[in-house]
């Protein structure tokens, strides 16, 4: 298993530089966040979006690749897929944990139990995991609320840990704040 902790610390280092903490907010904003990249993967699932991940390794593997290099393949091959909508829940997430403190790597993910994925539809996979969002139970227990989402790209076998690198990555290649975003 990936550790945690360090991807935790890296998506908050970059959230600082980037300017998404000047503000003390709430962890309900945070976690409407999430759901909001919860239901862009649903409308990217719903176009049919996934990332073409053969084109973008073989793209960068040609030769050594420049930053923007980088940026494009990534705009082309993955950006706004449902593989990088699911990277995005997870980054928030890491963030959160990384604002509030939050031991990641104390958590058995591979030995825990989570919803069987299995015989639900995308949509309602994607609901379960924001009825986990929003209950007060799970709502401190961050780490929970990832392991359902890495328990559903396990079942649909999205290498979700590839997907938050690359995105962030590009992420740590964006202007402050994205350019325009205010949060």
């Amino acid at each position: 298993m990936i550790e945690l902790n360090e991807l935790r610390d890296k998506a908050y280092r970059n959230a600082v530089v980037h300017g998404w903490h000047d503000e003390n907010l709430s962890d309900e904003h945070f976690l409407c966040l999430v759901i909001s990249e919860l239901m862009e993967a649903v409308e990217a699932d719903r176009k049919g979006m996934h990332a073409n991940r053969k084109r973008f390794e073989s793209y960068m593997n040609l030769k050594e690749r420049t930053d923007d290099e980088f940026i494009y393949a990534f705009k082309y091959d993955i950006k706004d897929s449902l593989e990088d909508e699911l990277a995005d829940a997870c980054i928030r997430l890491l963030d959160l944990a990384g604002l509030r403190g939050y031991d990641l790597d104390s958590f058995d993910y591979e030995g825990s139990d989570t919803e069987d994925y299995s015989d639900m539809t995308f949509t309602e996979s994607m609901f379960r995991i924001c009825v986990y969002v929003t209950d007060n139970f799970y709502r401190d227990e961050l780490y929970i609320l990832l392991n359902e989402i890495f328990a559903f790209c396990r079942d649909r076998n999205i290498d979700i840990f590839w997907h938050i690198k690359q995105k962030m990555k590009y992420n740590e290649l964006r202007p402050y704040k994205h350019g325009d975003k205010s949060y």
